[in-house]
């Protein structure tokens, strides 16, 4: 995710990294138009919004996760929404594969002890989604070695302190409506019942191993 860019002539460890997949490849259940708007306008914004912001200032010398880590209720909403729109989207576009993939020995355990079954952590994300108020994220976090759910609203994210439940974040469901609303209208259920058929689970894995 780190790279470095040349934004008004200074250096900063944040890029805009390509989508790891085609427009077209979440189809039928995430379509062209969505992910093209989503990615390369709001996803966008984000990010350009966020190093506008940081351009100057000590966070220009930090990571995104740090930057997050630090956000507080009286953080600049330049910085708190823009940073927090640019991780947790980095996040959502990683965590999303064509076809989706399984989970390894590892993750498929820690599911069972926390939430007895695949079935069921599909259940409460869904409900985490469904019940957060406007807009926001539903996550699946590794808090403690435990795996958790929780929302957010808006941009924010778990890595920040003011959220109500911090931990590492492992996945990440975007329920803007500007994510499902040209397919789904106002379906959240259907969106969500849909995006289950896309997620990297092997990529959750991966979190899973780097947060132990």
């Amino acid at each position: 995710m780190l790279a470095t860019d040349t934004l008004n002539g200074a250096n900063m460890a944040f890029e805009f990294a390509d989508l790891p997949y085609d427009y077209t490849a979440l189809e039928p259940h995430i379509d062209a138009q969505t992910m093209e708007i989503h990615y390369d306008r709001h996803h966008r914004a984000y990010y350009t919004n966020f190093t506008g912001a940081v351009d100057g200032t000590p966070m220009a010398d930090q990571t995104l996760e740090q930057v997050c880590a630090s956000i507080t209720a009286d953080s600049p909403p330049a910085v708190r929404n823009n940073g927090g729109g640019y991780y947790n989207h980095n996040i959502y576009w990683n965590s999303m594969c064509d076809g989706g993939s399984s989970p390894d020995a590892a993750l498929s355990s820690a599911i069972d002890s926390a939430f007895g079954s695949m079935d069921e952590l599909k259940k409460q994300l869904t409900q985490a989604g469904m019940t957060r108020f406007g807009s926001g994220f539903a996550w699946l976090i590794v808090q403690g070695g435990k795996l958790v759910i929780t929302s957010t609203p808006n941009q924010d994210n778990p890595l920040m302190p003011v959220a109500d439940q911090q931990g590492t974040p492992l996945l990440g469901l975007d329920v803007w409506e500007h994510a499902y609303y040209l397919k789904y209208q106002n379906k959240r259920p259907d969106y969500i019942e849909q995006w289950f058929n896309v997620v990297d689970w092997a990529k959750v894995s991966e979190r899973l191993a780097a947060a132990s």
